[in-house]
């Protein structure tokens, strides 16, 4: 007995003597000295933030040293379906009663033309959630996409309703014809979307003139999101949210689609998950263009399927992890330890480099806040120098602005901007609730 007292001593010794980990860079210190005077490099109207850096630090992802039960890890789960639904509030109703007592947070809404559901649970609760959607004989062929959330909920609570439009876009999209599956843009797996890709790497200029064909790589996001990671040759997005896009629709220098032969261009379109793009190909259809294609599933499921080539970066997420690398995806939604995805990780650490918006220089954390000037509001990235000099602005112009928030420590993030826009309260922070785009 005394022996083995003897032997838990000194285990217990050995843990409490245990070297601590190396604390993390401070930001602050992770880059060269910058001029005295801190300026935004880019101009004023809109603070429309023209930067070039693409590649984000990711997210620490290797898993926790304890052994924990996969059912416990928690995932993020997105998918959507276009259905015709003759009771969509009842159908919310029914969906509430299942996840009575189950630990789901996230974004659900249903309506008329089916449904788009993001949300983040243990794996257990997660994939139960998934099952009871798809024994729907509805639902029973939706693709269903899972990632690691490795500190917990990605989302602070669960909305679930009822939603006259399942994306957010200017007019709703009930007056779209989403459930003519003809009127939607075609479909890609991620194997022949690559192929397309590599033609269109290979295209030769004068081939192409004398066929006539083109093939134009459209990017149906928002424009920070293409600076966390976008496909090579995609031109950066000028909107800042998903209602504002108008391509094919402004007549704009600016925009892509402006003078493009509608008839003889083929047109890929991308986005996270793809239901942007389902959306927004019956608008540019109803337009006249005939020839268009959408990577099926988005970015996320081409990454898990194909990895990251041809891809540029990280891959924005509307959660509350913001960005992630492309190895988050190759790697099964409750996984173990794995030595080759830790290689993958290690990789993309060398490859890319997360840049403040201000002043370029390299961060250690990729955090994006949200400008503490309410009239702004643009989501960027920026280091902790910058984000105190500029009090939690963007630019400098931003920071002499009238109607300014308070500047959040850590990852605190602000409520929806329209309470301060609107006075409603005063202003104080929260763990964040936005009206996303929804993939």
């Amino acid at each position: 007995m005394a022996s083995a007292v003897h032997h838990n001593c000194h285990r217990l010794l050995a843990l409490l003597l245990r070297p601590l980990p190396a604390p993390a860079r401070h930001p602050r210190l992770s880059f060269s000295p910058r001029p005295a005077g801190v300026r935004c490099f880019f101009p004023a109207p809109g603070c429309r933030l023209g930067t070039h850096a693409v590649a984000l630090a990711e997210p620490e992802l290797v898993p926790p040293e304890e052994e924990e039960d996969d059912d416990a890890r928690f995932v993020v789960v997105t998918f959507y379906k276009f259905v015709p639904m003759e009771d969509p509030r009842a159908e919310v109703a029914s969906h509430l009663h299942f996840l009575q007592g189950r630990d789901i947070h996230g974004r659900i809404y249903l309506n008329e033309q089916g449904i788009n559901a993001q949300y983040s649970g243990p794996c257990k609760d997660a994939a139960a959630y998934a099952d009871w959607v798809k024994k729907d004989h509805r639902f029973h062929d939706m693709l269903v996409q899972t990632s690691p959330a490795l500190t917990g909920h990605a989302f602070p609570r669960l909305k679930l309703r009822y939603k006259p439009s399942l994306v957010q876009l200017e007019g709703g999209s009930l007056h779209l014809p989403l459930l003519d599956p003809s009127m939607r843009a075609m479909p890609l797996i991620p194997s022949k979307w690559k192929e397309r890709l590599e033609a269109r790497a290979c295209l030769d200029v004068s081939s192409s003139e004398m066929s006539g064909r083109k093939l134009l790589l459209l990017d149906v996001r928002n424009d920070y999101e293409w600076d966390v990671g976008h496909f090579e040759g995609a031109q950066r997005p000028n909107v800042d949210c998903f209602r504002s896009t108008s391509f094919g629709l402004s007549g704009e220098v600016s925009d892509p689609l402006n003078g493009v032969d509608k008839e003889k261009t083929d047109i890929l379109m991308y986005c996270t998950g793809g239901i942007r793009c389902d959306v927004y190909s019956t608008i540019l259809r109803k337009k006249g263009f005939q020839n268009l294609y959408t990577l099926e599933g988005g970015v996320s499921n081409y990454l898990k399927a194909e990895g990251p080539a041809g891809w540029v970066g990280n891959l924005f997420v509307f959660d509350g992890r913001l960005s992630l690398p492309p190895a988050t995806f190759r790697r099964p939604a409750c996984w173990p330890s794995s030595s080759s995805s830790s290689e993958e990780e290690e990789e993309e650490k060398e490859r890319w480099v997360g840049r403040c918006y201000a002043c370029r220089s390299e961060v250690v954390e990729l955090r994006h806040r949200n400008c503490a000037n309410i009239d702004c509001n643009r989501l960027y990235l920026s280091c902790g120098w910058c984000a105190e000099e500029l009090a939690g602005c963007c630019c400098s112009d931003c920071k002499a602005a009238p109607r300014l928030r308070p500047l959040l420590p850590g990852h605190q993030r602000y409520l929806k901007w329209h309470v301060y826009r609107d006075g409603l309260l005063t202003p104080a922070a929260t763990d964040g609730e936005d009206d996303a785009d929804c993939c």
